[in-house]
């Protein structure tokens, strides 16, 4: 039988964030250095979850130690390593070197400095709800659900607990504190889940900033009855 969530978490939670932070990125990560997705990882753990890097390095090392057989593959007993670009025959070792540098940066106190975020699971780690408010009210099919970027804004804020509108906000502002090129905010709106242009004559960081002040606005309070508690997470 499959593991339940609990099992699943309990046995490969962290290792699943680990695997996931390597999402299309190049599982480049040599003996002597992390590759830019475990630096990421690293970065976004030791900031908002330090706690869960020895989690994570015990984890990645206990799975290379009892790498599942197919039997347990195929009936979901294990978790099972995505695509990663190596050869099944490096997985382990690719594993353990994972773990020896996990283990290195929290025995040293090596934290990465501050940064833009570099992957799409960082950015996605930094700035969660920014990725479901992107993902779930400005996909491609916005045009049809909404008359204008407005109206879809007005629906995030009208469905949507207050708490977590307010974290939007702040998420919103920490974004535009780092003070990125156009370009970048267009890759970081791109990244975050947004598959439509911000309405004319707006660049991307002016439609964050009127989305923030629209969002904080006294006089557009949530519509008729009670919002629900949250939302149905956007999956990426």
């Amino acid at each position: 039988m499959s593991l339940s969530p609990l099992e699943h978490d309990r046995r490969y939670g962290e290792l699943d964030q680990v695997i996931r932070a390597h999402a299309g990125r190049p599982a480049d990560d040599t003996p002597d250095k992390p590759g830019q997705a475990l630096t990421a990882y690293l970065r976004q753990t030791w900031h908002t979850r330090p706690w869960a890097l020895a989690v994570a390095e015990r984890q990645l090392r206990e799975y290379a130690d009892s790498p599942p057989g197919r039997l347990r593959l195929r009936l979901g007993e294990f978790y099972a390593i995505p695509d990663v670009g190596l050869p099944e025959g490096e997985i382990q070792q690719w594993l353990y070197r994972l773990a020896d540098h996990i283990k290195h940066s929290i025995e040293q106190g090596e934290v990465p400095p501050p940064a833009v975020p570099a992957t799409h699971w960082e950015w996605h780690a930094r700035f969660p709800e920014l990725g479901q408010f992107l993902g779930g009210w400005f996909s491609q099919d916005m045009p049809d659900e909404f008359d204008d970027h407005d109206a879809a804004v007005d629906d995030y804020r009208a469905t949507t607990d207050r708490h977590l509108v307010a974290r939007l906000v702040g998420e919103l502002r920490e974004l535009l504190a780092l003070s990125l090129d156009e370009s970048d905010y267009a890759v970081a709106v791109a990244e975050l889940g947004m598959e439509v242009d911000p309405p004319a004559p707006y660049a991307p960081s002016g439609w964050l900033a009127l989305t923030a002040d629209r969002l904080t606005s006294p006089d557009r309070g949530p519509g008729p009855g009670t919002p629900p508690p949250g939302h149905p997470p956007v999956k990426h």
